[in-house]
């Protein structure tokens, strides 16, 4: 490990608080001891979860479209969403499974943990692959969320990336994931 490369941190100081997110400065010290300041986006840890259906077309995935107020436009992704108080990772991607889709999994297995952007932003993103998945009644949102589930084929997703509605990048992410845990591979 090159140790000339970390800074040390002196202070922190929230300069804005909302409902999701803080926005902090963060005084730190590089390595040839000059004083630097930082904007750091504070958040709790996120779950992405990806159900994973077979169907009589084939693999599919399910995945909700919603309306994403930063861009203006309609985003189809996977679900996911906060980490609640003392919520651990699993939990996490279960219940935001169930809320957003109304679909419960018989298995989830945790594919990876990514930082979003570790350069502005202090939390992590747990990222799930839900299979066996059963009906488990209706959603049950948050009041500022109107989402709708669709059952997307997996060829259709994939060679949607990065193109509306597949806007999201954390969906790149997560589909790197899948496809790392699928062992695809390129030829």
């Amino acid at each position: 490990m090159n140790n000339s490369l970390f800074w040390k941190e002196e202070e922190r100081r929230i300069i804005y608080s909302s409902r999701v997110f803080d926005v902090g400065e963060r005084i730190c010290r590089s390595p040839d001891n000059t004083l630097k300041t930082f904007a750091v986006l504070d958040t709790k840890d996120w779950a992405i979860v990806i159900p994973s259906l077979e169907s009589e077309h084939g693999p599919e995935f399910l995945m909700v479209r919603q309306w994403r107020p930063g861009i203006q436009e309609l985003s189809l992704e996977f679900p996911g969403g906060v980490f609640e108080k003392d919520e651990d990772s699993e939990h996490a991607a279960l219940r935001e499974l169930k809320e957003e889709t109304g679909y419960a999994a018989g298995k989830i297995t945790k594919l990876g943990v990514f930082n979003p952007n570790p350069a502005i932003m202090s939390n992590k993103v747990h990222f799930f692959l839900a299979e066996n998945l059963g009906n488990a009644g209706s959603q049950n949102l948050d009041d500022d969320e109107y989402v709708h589930a669709e059952k997307m084929p997996v060829n259709e997703v994939l060679n949607g990336m990065g193109k509306p509605p597949f806007i999201h990048a954390l969906m790149g992410t997560a589909l790197a994931l899948y496809l790392r845990h699928k062992n695809y591979t390129l030829n």
